[in-house]
């Protein structure tokens, strides 16, 4: 298989990956104003890294070489970890509501980013980390979250390796 056909298959996988994160800050929306979920600061944090690996996920997509490519996957892992510390401790914070997630510390500083400032009904904090909210199949949003950025993690590079060991035996 060529090179260019490799990366073509990363690009698409990754086009697939900014869609589909996009989604997933599309559904959190629907639930904040259809169905009254009011986002914590986690929720947001974990918006941002949704949103940062949409960007670096269609950047990466739009890049022509390898190694470029490559830079953008590590920064979509990199946002994605950020989302898997978030996430698992939104998670953990539900488990565990006496913890709280420390919204009057959190608050200000996401509330003060720039995006919610700009776009204050989607990157603005609303509601607690405590809040337990109906599951939808069988998991809290924060699970979901955190199998997404999870797999995300795992997915990204085990792409790359598999095309870069392909690439060796060809």
């Amino acid at each position: 298989m060529s090179d260019e056909l490799r990366l073509g298959r990363e690009r698409r996988f990754l086009v697939l990956l900014g869609i589909i994160c996009l989604a997933l800050i599309g559904g959190a929306l629907y639930m904040q104003v259809v169905l009254g979920e009011a986002p914590c600061p986690l929720c947001i944090l974990q918006r941002y890294a949704l949103l940062l690996i949409a960007v670096f996920a269609f950047i990466g997509a739009a890049m022509r070489n390898k190694g470029a490519i490559t830079l953008f996957e590590g920064l979509v892992v990199l946002s994605a970890l950020g989302g898997v510390a978030a996430a698992g401790h939104h998670v953990y914070t539900q488990f565990f509501p006496e913890v709280s997630c420390g919204v009057d510390v959190l608050q200000p500083i996401v509330d003060g980013l720039p995006l919610a400032k700009v776009f204050p009904l989607v990157f603005q904090v609303d509601g607690f980390c405590s809040t337990p909210y109906p599951p939808v199949l069988g998991l809290s949003l924060a699970q979901w979250a955190l199998v997404a950025f999870v797999l995300t993690v795992i997915l990204v590079p085990l792409g790359i390796y598999r095309n870069r060991n392909r690439q060796r035996k060809a």
